[in-house]
């Protein structure tokens, strides 16, 4: 049956009560890959189908008891949190619709929405453009591209701490592999950026971040700039980006409104379904404008209709704009700061607790809601063993960090509801 809203009421009920009779109480399931490689016991491909609600019913369940709680609070690994309720929601709206993003009769107020939200978050940091993407990753690899196609063929630069992505994009590109800066406390080091730029035989494209994956450290963006005054500067701020909801964390993004391009995930800081990323520019984005004339004739577009192609590289994509439209209309800048404030305190009142804690030691305090520790005097064997121990019985998912060659845990604090008393227990069991 095709989708409405009175043939997916019906399945909805089915599916939230089969996640409801599923829910797990633990927050990662037991056992490990074995284990849950197991329980896929079905024949998702068969000759005679077993019917919507009964296959809608046994796989939810299925998935939700082999799937991590990302509302648990010991569930704190990565930059993977729990979406808000109003978004999942959105997202099914946008899911019934389906509107596809790539001509305006096909998306014709889903469009007009992706406008005015793109436009709204550009002046939240300071810039002229933006548009929706997939993703830090993809947003990164537009940095990159944008910058060749502003300089020619540009040498990227980025810290020690920078995302994978960057050399994945540079390699996508056919540029060279990023020539990487030190880093020191987690932030770039300025200086040595000059010496590196001051060795160059071509432009540069600094990629800086704000808001690293290992540490949650943020790089010193405008001093940063200072340095490559004539380089694109891309400033990865997948993690950090909402800080700008915040008026009182806002300044740790200082010099974020100089960069040429900026990437933001509101799938990370924001509750958002996967996937919700923004690439904002200083400048009008039309570097990736392109004429199909199926899609965006043009004789169409003289005529008033918008041509949509130049708002990414995908072609056919989902509105991942109206959820975070729904998102923001419902809680308003301050209210999204407010979530990103509490899970900040909350970060720094773990940290308080590892520093009192015996068998504990800390990386350093934490920037925004990234902790990270490790037992004292442990070696990197026994911390990577700490941490599969704990997945593996499924009492906890928490994350790593190799700085500086050591291994540390992290918990990446993504809940915002989440109270300090819930890990005293976990840092417990990481105690020797």
């Amino acid at each position: 049956m095709l989708a409405s809203p009175e043939s997916v009421r019906d399945l909805v009920t089915v599916a939230l009560d089969a996640m409801a009779g599923a829910a797990p109480a633990r927050p990662v399931p037991p056992g490990g890959p074995a284990a849950v490689a197991a329980t896929l016991d079905v024949d998702l491909l068969p000759d005679t189908g077993i019917g919507e609600k009964a296959a809608l019913d046994q796989l939810s369940r299925l998935l939700v008891q082999g799937s991590v709680d990302t509302t648990h609070p010991w569930c704190a690994a990565h930059l993977h949190g729990p979406p808000l309720a109003v978004s999942a929601a959105a997202d099914l709206v946008a899911s019934v619709l389906n509107p596809s993003m790539d001509s305006w009769d096909q998306a014709p107020i889903a469009s007009e929405i992706e406008g005015a939200l793109t436009a709204a978050l550009a002046r939240l940091i300071g810039h002229t453009s933006a548009v929706i993407t997939s993703g830090g990753t993809e947003s990164n690899l537009l940095g990159l591209l944008l910058a060749r196609e502003a300089h020619g063929p540009v040498q990227a630069v980025c810290g020690r701490n920078a995302h994978h992505s960057i050399a994945r994009a540079a390699w996508v590109l056919g540029l060279p592999a990023p020539l990487v800066v030190d880093c020191e406390h987690g932030r770039m080091r300025v200086g040595h950026l000059r010496e590196v730029l001051a060795g160059l035989d071509r432009p540069a494209a600094v990629f800086a971040t704000a808001g690293t994956t290992d540490t949650g450290a943020i790089d010193p963006v405008a001093d940063i700039r200072a340095a490559a005054p004539d380089s694109w500067l891309h400033v990865d701020a997948a993690y950090g980006g909402a800080a700008l909801f915040s008026d009182r964390l806002a300044p740790l993004l200082d010099g974020l409104v100089t960069a040429d391009s900026a990437a933001i995930d509101l799938h990370k800081f924001g509750w958002q379904p996967i996937a919700a990323g923004v690439l904002a520019t200083r400048r009008p984005l039309t570097a990736l404008d392109v004429q199909a004339d199926y899609l965006n004739a043009e004789d169409d577009t003289d005529a008033g209709l918008p041509d949509l192609l130049g708002r990414s590289l995908r072609t056919s994509r989902r509105p991942d704009a109206f959820k975070i439209a729904v998102s923001l209309r419902a809680l308003g800048r301050r209210g999204m700061g407010a979530l990103v404030e509490h899970c900040c305190t909350v970060a720094g009142e773990v940290a308080d607790l590892v520093e009192r804690h015996p068998g504990l030691e800390l990386w350093d305090r934490p920037t925004l809601s990234t902790v990270v520790f490790r037992p004292v005097g442990a070696a990197a064997d026994d911390v990577a063993a700490v941490r599969r121990r704990l997945l593996e019985d499924g009492t906890a998912v928490l994350g790593r960090a190799t700085i500086d060659g050591e291994v540390w845990l992290k918990l990446t604090l993504l809940r915002p509801t989440a109270t300090v008393d819930e890990y005293a227990g976990l840092l417990d069991l990481v105690a020797p």
